[in-house]
């Protein structure tokens, strides 16, 4: 044990830092602040709380940091070898576990679980060891321990084996998959999981039907008495209105407004706004194709509406995502082909990441569409809501877990429908601004309910228990 052993820990795989390294001679690291719910989060709780942030030191700058014993306060990288870092990120939780909750394989070709994956397997387990090992030896007697997310899912029973005097938890940041769909998984590995899973003394899912979910699997695999002794709870984290309204209007973001506003053209044409990381789960393909659906069949539109469509890189490692990426500047370029004039580009595509940009998009948007196929929850349909000057109509894929609090007040869709998508554009466009506004504060003041200070210690109180 430490000899300044921490009485919180949170084991996530990405960290509140990370390191990069100069070009200059001698190289030095430079650091760089994350920021996010859990980095908000876990300021709720006080510099004095004696809390430790255990994390994986990602890329070259990361573990040269932890070799030269360089590091913030309150936060411990762990070094893991690269391939077996990379093969239980990628091979692992990006690649099975993520297609497994968010429900993406074409099951006719994939998956096949053969001896390739029970090689990245044992990769997974031995990342999952190295963390519960370091918490092992960090955490004070009694401690709590909050772990985050399907890359350390068997971090709660590997370290209950270790540690049986910690409070334990695990939050679910992803959709959990219905047992007919998490049985894809070869039989061992799907009830090592909810073993691993089952060591937390509590679990926390995003809404009500994740956590459903995931209590069929383990009933259905494991048996009716599997959660003796593992409570479940529903934290449905908000957006956090403070931060981001004094960020959206800096002068940077003013400056994206105006740079926005010349690329839409004509000061009154509307705007349909979303803002994604370019993952299969976002179906930014068929929003697109509901939107030329919508210049199809509502030709009032044509020269009236901007698609602003903001798709940023991720995990362009993996060669599924690049194609996709590829998908998505095809289909806006063939939109723009077939109903641009020489004074209106109908779809403004960008593909570098810029949050003053997004922050700037959702000040303007009349309309945010936010289409995922499956979602553990999707801030940025709580967070433009937050953030619209004017009022915005939100046009929410019912398979977001969004959907379960904005649903009242957004215009739902099935995400494969993209004849009842292009409809609902049109039906959010034409929507009288008197509605809209009134709408948009009953979305925002539900979007704000949880901000992430007050999800945070939620948790926290919850595994903790009733104060003695």
């Amino acid at each position: 044990m430490s000899d300044q052993a921490a009485k919180l820990l949170v084991a996530s795989n990405r960290g509140p830092v990370s390191y990069r390294l100069t070009d200059t001679h001698p190289r030095t690291l430079e650091a760089k602040r994350g920021g996010g719910g859990l980095v908000s989060g876990l300021s709720a709780i006080g510099s004095d709380a004696a809390a430790l942030w255990v994390c994986a030191a990602l890329g070259d700058g990361d573990r040269e940091a932890v070799a030269r014993g360089v590091g913030e306060p309150g936060v411990r990288m762990i070094a893991i070898d690269p391939e077996v870092q990379a093969d239980a990120y990628n091979g692992i939780a990006n690649s099975v576990l993520w297609f497994v909750h968010h429900m993406l394989y074409q099951t006719p070709l994939e998956p096949s679980f053969g001896p390739e994956f029970r090689r990245q397997w044992a990769h997974y387990e031995a990342y999952n060891q190295a963390f519960a090992e370091t918490l092992a030896a960090e955490a004070a007697p009694g401690a709590a321990v909050i772990v985050q997310d399907y890359h350390l899912s068997l971090v709660p029973g590997l370290l209950r084996e270790l540690r049986g005097d910690l409070r334990i938890g695990h939050f679910s940041h992803t959709p959990w998959a219905p047992t007919d769909y998490f049985r894809l998984l070869p039989d061992d590995v799907a009830r090592q999981l909810l073993r691993g899973m089952l060591g937390a003394d509590r679990l926390g899912f995003l809404t009500r039907r994740w956590a459903d979910a995931f209590t069929a699997c383990c009933t259905d695999l494991l048996g009716p008495d599997a959660l003796d002794g593992t409570e479940t709870g529903v934290h449905g984290l908000g957006a956090d209105a403070g931060f981001l309204r004094e960020r959206a209007h800096r002068p940077d973001v003013d400056e994206r407004i105006a740079a926005l506003r010349e690329q839409i053209g004509g000061p009154d044409r509307r705007t349909v706004v979303r803002v994604d990381r370019t993952e299969l789960s976002k179906n930014i393909v068929r929003g697109l194709q509901a939107y030329r659906l919508l210049l199809e069949t509502r030709p009032e539109w044509r020269e009236r509406v901007v698609h602003l469509a903001f798709a940023y890189p991720s995990r362009q490692d993996l060669a599924v995502y690049r194609d996709y990426m590829t998908e998505v500047s095809r289909v806006a370029d063939e939109i723009n082909s077939t109903y641009g004039t020489p004074g209106w580009t109908p779809v403004v595509l960008h593909l570098e990441d810029d949050f003053a940009r997004s922050l700037a998009s959702y000040r303007i948007a009349d309309v945010a569409l936010v289409n995922p196929v499956r979602d553990g929850m999707n801030l940025v349909a709580k967070e433009v809501p937050v953030l619209s000057d004017d009022g915005c109509a939100l046009v929410l894929s019912r398979e977001a877990g969004a959907a379960a609090e904005l649903s009242d007040d957004a215009l739902m869709v099935n995400p494969y429908d993209i004849s009842a998508t292009a409809e609902a554009l049109h039906q959010a466009l034409s929507m009288p601004a008197a509605e809209r506004t009134a709408r948009t504060e009953r979305l925002a003041a539900a979007a704000t309910s949880l901000p992430p200070q007050r999800w945070f210690l939620d948790q926290l109180n919850a595994l903790r228990g009733p104060a003695t």
